[in-house]
């Protein structure tokens, strides 16, 4: 197995993040049936944090 560029080309082929259907972000991840930005999946409510100055509202 070989390090580096040639096993980099590899990974291109599967995608992980497709658009959401709550945000419409490009964050809506397939195997884990969730959304990064939103929460989308794991439940009804919008994930945000105190910290996060995205979801301040």
């Amino acid at each position: 197995m070989t390090k580096g560029t040639p096993s980099m080309g590899k990974k291109s082929g599967k995608k992980t993040h497709i658009r959401c259907r709550r945000c419409g972000n490009h964050s809506y991840h397939i195997r884990k049936k969730r959304c990064a930005s939103c929460g989308y999946g794991a439940g009804p409510k919008l994930r945000k944090y105190k910290w996060n100055k995205k979801n301040a509202k």
